[in-house]
């Protein structure tokens, strides 16, 4: 499915910051709940060509998580830490990609409610250095944002609730 609502992926210049922007045609409440429901994470989180499976998933302040990407033989570990877990507002976790543990980012995504019933979803990954910054964005992540967001804006279009 291609959307016609555009993925903005961004380095802030001269801080270890990216941003990334991307609107949905549903409310906060929709969008918040695909982000925290165990079950609809492992729906849409990452590329298309990958198999999640879920070790941990308590999406609560407080709560942490791990989770696997299978790319055939090959695996993805990432894990981390949910610091705030704010209803249709706000998340902040950490994000360790386990291939480069002392590569911890602090991540905000926060959810704005729009005029019809749709939503802003604005994350911020705020990395250790520029040099890890640089090689996110270096890694191939976009793909997995934009197939991930498409993916999520199918789960938000069944109605899944």
């Amino acid at each position: 499915m291609t959307t016609t609502t555009p993925t903005t992926i961004e380095a802030v210049p001269d801080l270890p910051i990216i941003r990334i922007t991307r609107e949905f045609d549903a409310p906060p409440e929709r969008v918040f709940d695909a982000h925290v429901d165990v079950e609809k994470v492992g729906r849409w989180l990452g590329p298309r060509r990958l198999r999640m499976t879920v070790q941990r998933w308590d999406a609560e302040t407080g709560g942490g998580y791990r989770y696997t990407h299978h790319d055939g033989e090959q695996e993805f570990r990432f894990y981390g830490s949910f610091h705030e877990v704010r209803p249709a507002e706000r998340i902040v976790q950490t994000f360790t990609f386990e291939g480069v543990p002392d590569g911890v980012c602090l991540e905000t995504a926060t959810f704005t409610a729009l005029p019809g019933g749709r939503t802003r979803l604005v994350g911020v990954s705020v990395a250790d250095s520029m040099a890890a910054r640089d090689a996110m964005l270096a890694s191939g992540m976009e793909v997995g944002v934009q197939e991930g967001y498409e993916q999520l804006d199918e789960l938000l279009a069944t109605g899944a609730r």
